[in-house]
């Protein structure tokens, strides 16, 4: 075939393009295939215990025992099809029993309080020794970390101290060893500075505790107005997640901060108020495609009855019942606006939000899990060609976001492998792969 040009004369057009592609590239990775947990345990420092997972999940079981204690009263809290209820509900015992949480944060900051500096320093060195002690015995969560106190002017010293003592006693009592999926969250981040200043405050510690570099990582909190947009009008959140160097992994928003700062009145500051959907939407957009995790917040109306005691009235038990039951609601509700959304992880603040944060989690990866199988496979046997299974056409970007779906349901106790291997098609190698790109490339016939 003759052309009018010569590759030679489009050369630069082609350089030029490819740089500007692969600077595209760096910036927007895509997914980092790492395991995303469906939520964070938030409790005061103060509290922290090497077990505290297990005795949250211990909580958790007696309050599903004694307020859903059959699978019909946990589809009605969480507001899903009995048909689905005797799985659902056993499943949930059996992640409490195995896996409470997935995700725990060591307070400073809230859920803390202010304290004498004395105080603080103890507590610093106590979350460290519990962390070993819970590192050496294999109670731990998979994810782990310590929230600080934000880096105002007032109170960025103090942050800086805890982060030093608690970094510096946790790896003399491990041998320089980190838990897995160990992170540093900072709240209330207003400008890139302050993101920078945890990053410069790695870059010191790291060959001081001789810790690999790089192996100390952060997450954001976005809860202010400012972090979404600035004193120049810009959306600052990737300048934010830049000033980190590489070390942000997560954004997670915080509710009733960020509410409380658009100046809405407490009645009305909820996860699903409008003023959260743009905010949040804003993180999507910014964060989409970059690897950047994000979370949601929390739900603040907790599960927690009333009346206490051995001989309560029958009337007393009654409101208890009523009190912990429509708190689930709630936090099923606001759990699965989250899901809807695609918001897979958020915050719990109470063992008893456990039982609806897996309930919901759960009941929303097998409501569409007949529609997700249809489609992944279909598209996978038909390699790299478009498809249309009823009046939904997928193309090849989307086959990830299927393929997502399951690893997303097999990572929380939703399905067992098994289930999505059969479910889905795919053969155990590509389903732990998490390729999606990878498996088209080994499926797609050779061309002759």
């Amino acid at each position: 075939m003759t052309t009018s040009l010569h590759f030679d004369t489009r050369r630069g057009l082609v350089d030029r393009l490819r740089t500007a592609n692969l600077e595209f590239n760096r910036h927007f990775p895509g997914d980092s295939g790492r395991r995303q947990p469906v939520h964070t345990v938030y409790g005061g420092a103060h509290l922290f215990k090497a077990d505290t997972a297990s005795r949250l999940g211990a909580l958790a079981l007696r309050a599903l025992e004694e307020y859903a204690p059959e699978p019909a009263d946990l589809a009605a809290v969480a507001d899903f099809s009995e048909d689905l209820a005797p799985k659902i509900h056993e499943r949930v015992i059996e992640k409490l029993r195995r896996e409470p949480v997935e995700d725990f944060r060591a307070d400073f900051e809230d859920g803390y309080g202010n304290r004498p500096d004395e105080e603080e320093d103890g507590h610093a060195a106590a979350v460290a020794r519990e962390m070993a002690a819970g590192l050496a015995a294999g109670t731990l969560p998979p994810f782990v970390g310590i929230r600080i106190k934000p880096f105002t002017e007032e109170l960025r010293e103090r942050s800086f101290r805890t982060v030093d003592l608690l970094l510096t006693a946790l790896t003399r009592e491990t041998g320089g060893r980190l838990p897995e999926n160990f992170v540093v969250t900072l709240p209330k981040v207003t400008i890139p500075e302050q993101v920078a200043a945890l990053a410069d405050l790695f870059d010191l510690l790291e060959p001081a505790l001789r810790l690999p570099g790089g192996a100390l990582r952060l997450e954001i909190m976005v809860e202010t107005a400012q972090s979404i947009l600035d004193a120049q009008g810009r959306c600052p959140l990737p300048l934010l997640v830049n000033a980190a160097r590489g070390r942000c992994v997560a954004a997670h928003f915080g509710t009733y901060d960020y509410t409380a700062s658009c100046s809405i009145t407490a009645a009305f500051q909820a996860m699903d108020h409008p003023a959260c959907d743009f905010a949040k939407h804003m993180m999507q957009v910014a964060f989409a495609g970059t690897g950047i995790q994000i979370s949601d917040g929390a739900t603040n109306v907790l599960p927690v009855p009333p009346h206490r005691g051995e001989s309560l009235t029958a009337e007393q038990l009654d409101e208890n019942r009523e009190v912990v039951r429509d708190a689930w609601w709630l936090h099923s509700q606001h759990v699965r606006h989250s899901l809807v959304n695609a918001f897979y992880q958020g915050w719990d603040l109470h063992p008893a939000q456990l039982v609806t944060r897996y309930a919901t989690v759960f009941a929303f990866f097998l409501e569409g899990l007949d529609a997700a199988s249809e489609r992944l496979r279909n598209f996978v046997q038909k390699a790299a060609q478009a498809t249309l299974v009823g009046e939904v056409f997928d193309d090849a970007a989307t086959g990830q976001g299927l393929l997502n779906y399951f690893l997303r349901a097999v990572n929380c106790g939703a399905l067992s492998e098994e289930e999505a291997l059969e479910r889905s098609g795919l053969t155990l190698e590509e389903l732990r792969g998490r390729s999606f790109v990878k498996i088209l490339a080994n499926r797609r016939p050779e061309r002759t």
